[in-house]
């Protein structure tokens, strides 16, 4: 029998089908409709925008170097774990995937506020993390870092590890393995979740808005800058539908990469 055949799903399943495709598809169209082509390279170069996209770009990026050098060792450990650990860390990091991004800004407020568990110690020593740039990597970080432990974790366990205990044969070291067998056998997931990781820390939003504030050229990124232009406040409407276009550009940009590294996908 063929694999690729069509099936038995009734067809009046197709309307349906079809609604849900709209309503995803739609509004993003709506969206691009309402860009000026003759103003949109202004918008985007306005003084405000510049600062909201260039704080952007800085923090997502700081955002997924801290999921790198944390998430690669959490997937190692997710990957390498029995299967009741590896099922109990897996549902720990997912966490944040579910979680409302208000409820983590709150979360994060009261981890590194100044009656916090550990904002009090580090207001003693003289330093203040809310409502500043540190406090926008962190809380990207905290939604961001799930993408990239997920999708190498995933790469790892369908790697296996005969390779690594092959190489551990030939008298290959813990570190060797990493860097020469390991990771570049997962590389695809690796890839995949880091332009995830960042795709999700440019587009942040609610965690950021609770824990780092709205502060122009401080901590208000283009999600804020979005936000509070349609509040009648900051950047002009039109330079938010010109970032809001540049974010979807973005996240469409980041599915077509993860596609092609896919593991087991077109390389």
């Amino acid at each position: 029998m063929r694999r690729d055949a069509p099936g038995y799903v009734p067809r009046v399943l197709l309307v349906p089908a079809v609604v849900g495709l709209a309503l995803l598809v739609v509004p993003l169209v709506a969206l691009v409709g309402r860009v000026d082509p003759a103003t949109v390279w202004a918008d985007v170069t306005s003084p405000e925008a510049g600062a909201a996209l260039a704080l952007s770009l800085q923090t997502a990026l700081a955002a997924t170097a801290a999921c790198i050098v944390l998430g690669v060792p959490l997937a190692l450990t997710i990957a390498r774990a029995g299967a009741r650990g590896a099922a109990v860390l897996r549902a720990v990091v997912t966490v944040p995937l579910v979680l409302p991004p208000m409820v983590g800004g709150v979360a994060l407020l009261f981890l590194f506020g100044r009656t916090g568990w550990l904002g009090a110690m580090l207001g003693e020593a003289g330093i203040r993390i809310p409502f500043t740039t540190t406090a926008v990597v962190i809380a990207q970080t905290f939604v961001a870092l799930p993408f990239l432990v997920l999708a190498l974790e995933g790469s790892l366990r369908a790697t296996g590890a005969g390779y690594e205990q092959t190489a551990a044969a030939l008298g290959a070291g813990r570190w060797r393995i990493l860097f020469r067998v390991t990771l570049p056998l997962a590389a695809p997931g690796l890839i995949a979740g880091t332009v995830l990781c960042f795709a999700r820390a440019l587009g942040e939003f609610g965690a950021t808005a609770l824990f780092a504030g709205n502060a122009p050229g401080v901590t208000q990124t283009m999600p804020l800058a979005i936000y509070t232009a349609f509040n009648g406040a900051g950047v002009s409407q039109g330079t938010a539908v010109a970032l809001s276009l540049l974010l979807l550009i973005t996240a469409i940009a980041a599915l077509l990469l993860v596609r092609a590294w896919r593991p087991g996908g077109a390389r």
